[in-house]
């Protein structure tokens, strides 16, 4: 069996070092993982006034989460927290109210920086969004990326043997934490 995983990289940029750890990532994860980047970049700005009639790019987006078995967050960390672009996401596709998407969906969120302590902050900051949208979060092992240009490629390869071990066992574990949640709350 294989499992549908989308895949939401919290930047926006051409550039981004998350969007190069999500190459990564998705190269590493055993092979009964499908995955799929959910966009972000094209979301109005949420608003409750559309509630009752949703813009397509949000409508879009909560089919994308309806068509994944599971989710991973691949963040950034801008001003100590959530970037503005993933958190406007998670609003869209977790309202109106008694729609959440995101209910009883298996995550787990990972991200990259050049700062020696990583993504801690956004991702204790999106851990706390995504309790309240009672998604089921892989809570162990976490992983705070310090983002070293040298031991990169474009193709998603890493050079240092550790940081591919740790981002190997990474999605490891997150594949047998998507396995644990959908045999107890199948989707």
């Amino acid at each position: 069996m294989s499992y549908q995983v989308g895949y939401f990289v919290g930047s926006l940029s051409s550039e981004s070092i998350n969007r190069m750890l999500s190459k990564a990532l998705t190269r590493v994860a055993p092979d009964d993982l499908e995955f799929t980047e959910i966009p972000i970049g094209n979301l109005p700005l949420y608003n409750r006034d559309l509630d009752g009639d949703y813009p397509a790019e949000a409508r879009a987006l909560k089919q994308a989460i309806a068509d994944s078995q599971a989710i991973l967050f691949v963040t950034p960390e801008h001003n100590r927290s959530i970037p503005g672009p993933l958190k406007n996401a998670i609003d869209w596709a977790s309202r109106s109210w008694g729609q959440n998407s995101f209910d009883h969906v298996p995550v787990a969120v990972i991200g990259a920086s050049p700062s020696g302590i990583g993504t801690a902050l956004s991702q204790q900051s999106l851990r706390g969004v995504l309790s309240f949208c009672n998604a089921r979060q892989m809570t162990a092992p976490e992983a705070y990326i310090q983002f070293r240009p040298e031991v990169w490629s474009d193709d998603g390869s890493v050079s240092d043997p550790d940081l591919e071990k740790i981002l190997t066992d990474y999605m490891q574990e997150f594949r047998d934490h998507v396995e644990r949640v959908l045999t107890v709350l199948p989707r």
